[in-house]
């Protein structure tokens, strides 16, 4: 390729983006030739931001998506990944909440979204990022899938979030076919303790469909620190279970866990 169509320049700027967003997740290209490439994009995707105020905001889409497309790739070189992911979250970041269409896309294709998470995060206020959580819960849902990675970074952002709506999201999950996913959604609605976990909770516990000893353990585990009374609730729970799951523990009139030593 010449260093007029490399820099965009004849051959039309949309070929030319296409052939910068391929080479961007081409892990057989080499790095420099890669980090030109993102370069090209990015300096497209802020030529064409301000551009769009005047008009057709096709191009300023394709140079995201081009620079989104570069999360979906792992270099088998850690530290040029690393530069390369971090250079893309840095030049998407101050592009600001206009990108959030083309965000949400990204999300809805890719199969790895922790990087497209992380710049949610960064650009969205809680109210223009919900709306986006939700649609994405409602197709990664608590159903069968083959590779259930995508979801479980999906669970593990949303336990990570203060708005109490994403506690709320994580309660189908308990509920997943994938033992991983379960186990995360435990997690996060331990951190955010959302009310409407609480029997849900409960119930995953004395499932005796849940073949999971971690996912009990650690739901005793969040019993304990939060200090509810397992006997008020509609799930009913066996001490001994209780005692067998986490060692040394005991529960107390009030019907709270309290935790053996050095538990």
């Amino acid at each position: 390729m010449g260093l007029l169509s490399f820099l965009g320049i004849g051959g039309g700027k949309s070929g030319s983006l296409d052939r910068h967003a391929a080479r961007a997740r081409n892990k057989d290209a080499q790095s420099v030739d890669r980090f030109g490439s993102l370069e090209a994009l990015a300096g497209a995707a802020h030529d064409e931001v301000k551009a769009a105020d005047k008009g057709d905001a096709t191009l300023r889409g394709k140079a995201v998506l081009g620079l989104l497309g570069r999360f979906t790739m792992r270099y088998d070189k850690t530290i040029e990944d690393e530069q390369e992911k971090d250079y893309v979250f840095a030049q998407l970041s101050s592009l600001g909440s206009s990108i959030l269409p083309e965000l949400e896309r990204h999300l809805h294709a890719a199969e790895s979204i922790s990087w497209g998470l992380r710049l949610l995060g960064e650009i969205a206020t809680v109210d223009e990022a919900w709306p986006i959580l939700e649609r994405l819960c409602e197709r990664n849902d608590n159903n069968y899938t083959r590779d259930p990675s995508k979801k479980t970074q999906l669970v593990h952002y949303l336990g990570e979030q203060s708005d109490p709506r994403a506690g709320e999201a994580l309660v189908p999950y308990l509920e997943d076919v994938d033992e991983g996913v379960r186990f995360t959604a435990v997690e996060g609605i331990l951190s955010l303790l959302p009310a409407s976990a609480r029997e849900p909770l409960f119930r995953r516990l004395a499932d005796a469909g849940e073949h999971s000893r971690r996912i009990k353990r650690r739901i005793v585990e969040g019993m304990a620190d939060a200090g509810w009374d397992i006997r008020s609730g509609a799930a009913k729970l066996d001490d001994s279970a209780i005692a067998d799951l986490l060692p040394g523990a005991t529960v107390d009139k009030q019907g709270r866990v309290r935790r053996g030593p050095d538990k």
